[in-house]
């Protein structure tokens, strides 16, 4: 398993952040567990090798 880093914030209900690798794709979520989840998927997306252009 591979261990990422990432920044977030919690800014009243809602949860923001962003992987330290990836600084230009934000996500944002209810819950903790939802933002976690969103971040495995645009980590998987993004290296997914679909997306033109992402390193």
């Amino acid at each position: 398993m591979t261990t990422k880093k990432y920044v977030y914030w919690q800014d009243e209900e809602m949860w923001l952040g962003y992987l330290e690798e990836y600084a230009d794709y934000w996500t944002q979520a209810e819950t903790e567990n939802e933002f976690k989840e969103n971040l495995t998927d645009i980590y998987k997306e993004l290296t997914s090798g679909r997306i033109p252009n992402v390193l």
